[in-house]
């Protein structure tokens, strides 16, 4: 039993489709993140084309819509980062003891994962519906605040089932059986997307039938996932409540490094909150549809990028928990290179077809004269994309060993200080408008992933020469 298990319980029989996880996260890391993530890419892919064919039917009805979806996606990225940022520290605390042979701990901090995330959901819901209405106009919602509180409201309703989903997905995640976790989340992508214009259109819910799309969704994910781990129990962690006992250390294992990761979602949250301000006040609300569209479709495409990430964290963990230092900077220089590869392609596919990928956001009347925007942002996102693989792995590998604060570092510096700085300095100091705001973005994000890279090799060198 590793040094930080909790319990010293017998472990139950292994079930043998559990094992095929745990051997390929514990063997070859080049393999083990090839093979976790690419049903990881298929998965966000899905779950993002959902978010992105959701934006293109609310953009039917009006830019004011389209924009209200804009100024409630801070706070809807602040969930989704509780739900991510917590699943990142139970999947790396898991990982962990996997590697080390710890399944009675793996056990542990599954249970105590579900039970924090719980608790959290119950005092978000109560808060956001409470105050809903105030920080959406701090954010500058203002006229658009109406339809911002109908579609932000029932998707705050439903926290509970993002953020128990999510934990029950990453632990699928931390024992390396990504084959369901492509099955159940891939499938509620696609139930959204049927669900989206019958719910809008069809039954005439306008902007609150893309909302109650979401919620459903999550219901039958809910229902997949509990089934799988309570009633087949056929899964290599168990969460099982008999003997269940409290342990701080097992606790703050998974808050060591899920709250700062869900904090770096909180970051992100409020830089865009702040490009927000900052383009409503050199353009107005136009320029928060133009950023809304085509941050949407830069968010697709790092897709790949971030399944990447996420096998990393699992694989790094594992390496780290079972003492093979050696494994680390092999994962960071692949997932680099993996990463970096599938960047280029992505820029040399949006430089070349900026205006046809706008149209998408832009087929109605009430939309179309925003087409050379969001064109003219993708091309400037073009130099963004191969900038992204360096810093995301590196704070995956932060997060893989547990060391959540430093990778709450590097995001810190990353959006607080180089992107919103520069994003600032060229948008309003400099006059260069809502260009600008856009240019200071790959700025930042630019100087924020090689201090990212160059911290990770500096750590991994010096772990495995203490070791």
């Amino acid at each position: 039993m590793s040094a930080d298990s909790p319990t010293g319980k017998a472990p139950e029989p292994v079930p043998v489709q559990a094992t095929l996880g745990v051997a390929l996260l514990t063997g070859d890391p080049k393999k083990a993140i090839l093979k976790l993530s690419g049903p990881m890419i298929v998965v966000i892919l899905l779950m993002s084309t959902y978010n992105l064919i959701n934006a293109i039917w609310v953009a039917g009805l009006g830019p004011d819509a389209l924009a209200a979806v804009g100024f409630v996606s801070p706070l809807f990225m602040v969930l989704v980062g509780f739900g991510n940022g917590l699943g990142a520290g139970a999947a790396s605390l898991i990982a962990r003891r996997i590697g080390a042979g710890d399944r009675a701990g793996a056990d542990s901090a599954a249970v105590h994962s579900l039970v924090i995330i719980t608790v959290i959901s119950v005092v978000t819901t109560a808060l956001l519906l409470a105050f809903a209405g105030p920080i959406l106009i701090a954010f500058g919602a203002g006229p658009t605040l109406g339809l911002a509180l109908e579609y932000g409201q029932i998707i705050f309703a439903g926290t509970l089932l993002l953020l128990v989903t999510s934990i029950l997905g990453a632990i699928l995640r931390a024992e390396g059986d990504m084959k369901r976790t492509f099955y159940v989340f891939g499938a509620s992508s696609i139930l959204n997307m049927i669900l989206d214009p019958i719910l809008i259109y069809r039954a005439h819910m306008g902007i609150a039938g893309a909302a109650w799309g979401m919620i459903i969704s999550q219901v039958m994910v809910a229902l997949v996932l509990l089934y799988l781990f309570f009633v087949k129990k056929d899964t290599y962690v168990s969460l099982s409540w008999n003997g269940f006992v409290p342990d701080k250390k097992t606790a703050m294992g998974i808050l060591g490094v899920g709250l700062p990761a869900s904090t770096e979602f909180f970051m992100m949250a409020i830089l865009s909150i702040f490009v927000n301000l900052m383009l409503v006040m050199v353009a107005g609300t136009d320029a928060v549809a133009v950023y809304t569209a085509g941050w949407r479709l830069v968010m697709f495409a790092v897709i790949p990028i971030v399944g990447i990430a996420l096998a990393v964290v699992s694989v790094a963990g594992a390496a780290y928990g079972g003492r093979h230092f050696d494994k680390l900077p092999i994962i960071h220089h692949f997932s680099i290179l993996l990463g970096l590869a599938i960047a280029l392609c992505t820029s040399a596919i949006t430089w070349l077809f900026s205006s046809q990928i706008a149209t998408v956001f832009t087929y109605s009347s009430e939309t179309a004269y925003l087409t050379p925007e969001i064109a003219a942002f993708l091309s400037v996102m073009c130099l963004f994309y191969p900038f992204v693989p360096p810093g995301m792995m590196s704070t995956s590998i932060f997060q893989g060993v547990g060391k959540g604060m430093t990778s709450l570092a590097i995001v810190v510096l990353r959006e607080l200080v180089f992107i919103a700085v520069f994003a600032w300095m060229f948008g309003i100091v400099l006059g260069m408008g809502e260009r600008g705001v856009w240019w200071g973005m790959v700025v930042g994000v630019t100087l924020g992933s090689l201090v990212a890279y160059a911290w990770a090799r500096v750590y991994i060198r010096r772990l495995r020469r203490n070791a």
